[in-house]
């Protein structure tokens, strides 16, 4: 099997599209000696400023800096003060977007994702790579090939205006 770490070029494009295309690639991390891959099930597109569900819609905060940078870094924030949630940036330097990583297979929801897989915020704003522990394989398997078709749905538990609320920015492999 051919395994190839996406570098900053594959996040450098359309956050719709990138979100899209993780489908079926691999999350890996490795930590404590030992490495795991996850296939990517399920993503949520955010594309700052028009995007009043994204945490970028008010501008630039601490907490929220990393999604203006470059392009194939991770963005992790803690909600409800005990869940971690994992992003990957996307788009050009200076552009808030980001793909939030809500499932793999065998593991449903974001805060799960993050616990399983031991990310915290000592992952913000370091690059998805193998320096940091932390990155996204495409292991030449397609999804057609896997059986899996993908659904486009509405965001889960999104807040912001009803545009936003309404917008299918979900993808899930089905």
């Amino acid at each position: 099997m051919t395994r190839k770490a996406l570098g900053a070029k594959f996040f450098e494009r359309s956050t719709l599209r990138v979100a899209r295309e993780l489908l079926g690639k691999y999350l890996v991390r490795r930590r404590g000696g030992k490495t795991r891959a996850f296939l990517i099930t399920e993503v949520e597109a955010y594309t700052g400023k028009d995007d009043m569900s994204s945490h970028a819609a008010n501008g630039m905060t601490k907490r929220n800096q990393a999604m203006f940078g470059r392009s194939g870094h991770w963005y992790v924030y803690l909600i409800y003060g005990m869940y971690h949630c994992l992003n990957i940036v996307t788009e050009t330097h200076g552009t808030p977007a980001a793909v939030l990583i809500r499932g793999l297979a065998g593991v449903s929801g974001p805060g799960k994702v993050c616990r399983e897989l031991g990310i915290t915020t000592a992952l913000y704003g370091k690059p998805a790579a193998k320096s940091s522990g932390l990155w996204v394989e495409d292991r030449a398997s397609r999804i057609q090939k896997l059986g899996f078709r993908i659904r486009q749905t509405a965001r889960i538990n999104v807040g912001g205006d009803e545009k936003a609320k309404k917008r299918r920015w979900r993808f899930v492999l089905a």
